[in-house]
């Protein structure tokens, strides 16, 4: 009986430990307790920035396409000689190659040339020439900038004598125009001392029959001597004066035509015999031309002038870009990084096959290497010179769109919320667990944080802890 009795009691504990009451499983089955995340309000440097890839591209890109040139008698262009290779530094006054035996050569400038360079020229393109051989040491004084005079001409021979070959006779194909000139000038100073001649003879007095010299013409003899003077015979008018008059006039045509004729004689500069580049030293991108083969087409292209960072970016990317934004440039192969700056911001979007976007005035105009890439072009150019080994790299770059003036109130952009009211707020949680809302203005977003400046003066400091969100507590098992 005593054992039964304990079964029982045992029985009843477990029924009512398996047995709940309804308001007990309504208890278990709701959420539990609700608790909140906050963090902590901070005080810091918030910027925003984009990362995207770009490409390292020199600032100018120039494809050498190699002629004949006047007078070289050659039937076809062929390349002779190459003096360079892929990847060599060129500098400035270097000969590149030599075509049917003339040499092709760099000189600094930033025109690109388009017309044979001769004597008694003037132009921009001159005033190019004149600083591109002084800096080479070879000076065109006393020519006026832009004007080919015989300082010129004497630079330009000094400059081909210095890379070993002889310069291009601007007249090559005329003959000898100043033996020419000279010769006429000759014969005109001839002409006119005939004339004189004619005139001095013409102005003897006339002794006739009978009449001693001296004597007056149709005086009776006598035998006193006259002591009247005897008047000479004028020529009839023009007759020797007017001869004279002519040949010097003849005479002065010549002269002025022989000054123009050596004015214009000496060397030229053809254009097929030079390339301008923006600075130096240049970089040999690719040689495609090869010794005794016709020169046709392209045969090396070359890259001058600051390397840049060059990225496509979309739409939406293009819009947080601005032109003096700070940047930064990784090399993830070389591990090389550098800082810049956004020097262009192009308006127009470059499609496949299509050319980069207009560069500012003033710019240099983009190197063609982002042909087949869609987006909108954005330029970075490095606050110090990047290394030539960088020169055609994937590059990483990350530019600031926004940033804080300094340091600023940030909290997480999860922290902030807008009412029906209008008002944008942050909700602080004191330490008694009172929550106070704060009215602020947003400001800079950035990493998942935004700058905020309190309505309310004081309303927000450093410190303050602000509830992010809210976090449930697990049910117990």
């Amino acid at each position: 009986m005593a054992v039964g009795a304990v079964i029982a009691t045992l029985g009843g504990l477990g029924a009512a430990l398996l047995v709940k009451s309804p308001a007990q499983v309504a208890a278990d089955a709701a959420a539990p307790r609700a608790d909140v995340l906050t963090a902590t309000v901070e005080h810091r440097v918030l910027t925003s920035s984009v990362i995207t890839r770009g490409q390292v591209v020199a600032g100018q890109t120039v494809e050498v396409i190699p002629q004949v040139t006047a007078g070289a008698g050659a039937a076809r262009p062929v390349i002779t000689k190459l003096r360079v290779r892929a990847g060599d530094t060129v500098k400035a006054g270097q000969v590149l190659m030599e075509v049917s035996g003339r040499p092709v050569f760099v000189l600094e400038g930033s025109l690109p040339v388009y017309r044979d360079l001769s004597p008694g020229a003037t132009g921009d393109d001159i005033a190019q020439l004149q600083r591109a051989l002084k800096v080479l040491g070879h000076s065109s004084g006393p020519d006026a900038a832009g004007s080919f005079g015989a300082g010129t001409k004497a630079a330009l021979n000094s400059f081909y004598k210095a890379v070993g070959y002889s310069p291009v006779s601007a007249n090559a194909a005329e003959g000898d125009p100043v033996a020419e000139a000279r010769s006429q000038v000759t014969a005109a100073q001839r002409a006119l001392e005939d004339a004189r001649s004619a005139q001095a003879e013409a102005s003897k007095p006339v002794v006739r029959p009978g009449e001693k010299p001296g004597a007056k013409p149709g005086a009776t003899p006598s035998a006193k001597p006259s002591t009247e003077a005897v008047e000479p015979v004028r020529p009839a008018a023009g007759d020797g004066g007017k001869a004279v008059r002519r040949a010097q006039e003849d005479l002065a045509e010549a002269k002025k035509k022989l000054a123009a004729a050596e004015a214009a004689a000496g060397p030229k500069l053809p254009a097929a015999e030079v390339v301008f580049l923006q600075s130096f030293p240049a970089r040999v991108d690719s040689v495609v031309a090869k010794v005794g083969a016709e020169a046709t087409g392209t045969a090396m292209k070359l890259s001058a002038g600051t390397l840049v960072v060059q990225a496509y970016v979309p739409e939406y990317q293009k819009d947080l870009i601005q032109a003096g934004r700070a940047a930064e440039i990784y090399s993830e192969l070389s591990g090389l990084s550098a800082t810049g700056q956004v020097t262009l911001v192009s308006d127009k979007r470059s499609e496949p096959g299509s050319a980069p976007g207009p560069a500012q005035p003033g710019a240099d105009a983009p190197a063609p290497s982002g042909q087949g890439q869609t987006g909108w072009l954005v330029e970075i150019t490095p606050g110090t010179p990047l290394k030539a080994e960088l020169t055609g790299q994937d590059v990483r770059v990350t530019v600031t769109a926004a940033s804080t003036e300094g340091k600023a109130l940030v909290v997480p952009i999860t922290a902030i919320s807008s009412g029906a009211d209008g008002r944008t707020t942050v909700t602080v949680l004191e330490e008694s667990g009172v929550r106070r809302r704060v009215e602020i203005r947003a400001g800079t977003a950035g990493d998942g944080f935004v700058a905020v400046t309190p309505v309310a003066d004081g309303a927000l400091a450093g410190g303050d802890r602000v509830i992010t969100g809210v976090a449930r507590e697990k049910a117990s098992p």
